[in-house]
């Protein structure tokens, strides 16, 4: 019974990996998106930030 909870363990950790690596792939490609869209649309000074 015990391996049999600890591979039940072991496969809720990868799938939950998984899953938070699936989301930060679409937030890096969100913040790629508005980077482009800010590069393409700067200002005058080449920034369009205020960092």
């Amino acid at each position: 019974m015990i391996p049999l909870i600890i591979v039940l363990l072991v496969v809720l950790v990868l799938f939950g990996a998984g899953f938070a690596v699936d989301v930060l792939w679409w937030i890096a490609l969100a913040l790629l998106v508005v980077w482009l869209l800010g590069f393409a649309a700067r200002s005058g000074d080449g920034r369009w930030y205020r960092w």
